[in-house]
């Protein structure tokens, strides 16, 4: 009997008991869709949502800021339901920039983040949608170059 070697799944991982590969590609926008994501904010969006991605255990496979939304490419282990991680990410990220970036006090009220989001499974095309988010802001300047005669 010929003993047939099982390829393994690319970017497989695993926890405990189960092997994985759960990637989702995630749009959320500000609150009235403002464009309220440049300067100081939109250079420091990283590193405020980073620490919050880590004490999930969440990956950011790939990542863009546009003035009026961010589109990522992420990793969510199957222990956490997508709106579990989303929702945790905007309240907690919500907070921080309000008090850090912002200079707000309040304890409530602290509202950054449009209700909602938009959320798609990558499944085995990621590279395509990696690519997708990293030309977010080529259609805006292809349109910009543009002169009409």
């Amino acid at each position: 009997m010929e003993h047939l070697e099982e390829e393994p799944v690319a970017d497989c991982e695993s926890l405990s008991h189960v092997r994985w590969y759960c990637k989702y590609h995630v749009v959320f926008v500000p609150k009235y869709r403002e464009k309220a994501l440049y300067g100081k904010l939109r250079r420091q969006m990283g590193s405020i949502l980073q620490d919050l991605w880590m004490q999930k255990g969440v990956e950011v496979v790939e990542g863009h800021v546009m003035p009026d939304h961010i589109h990522m490419c992420l990793s969510i282990p199957p222990k956490y339901s997508v709106s579990q991680v989303i929702g945790f990410l905007k309240g907690k990220d919500a907070v921080r920039i309000q008090r850090n970036l912002l200079g707000e006090r309040r304890l409530t009220g602290l509202h950054f983040w449009a209700t909602g989001y938009c959320v798609s499974t990558v499944g085995l095309d990621e590279e395509t949608i990696k690519q997708y988010i990293r030309d977010q802001e080529k259609p805006q300047q292809d349109q910009l170059a543009l002169e009409l005669d």
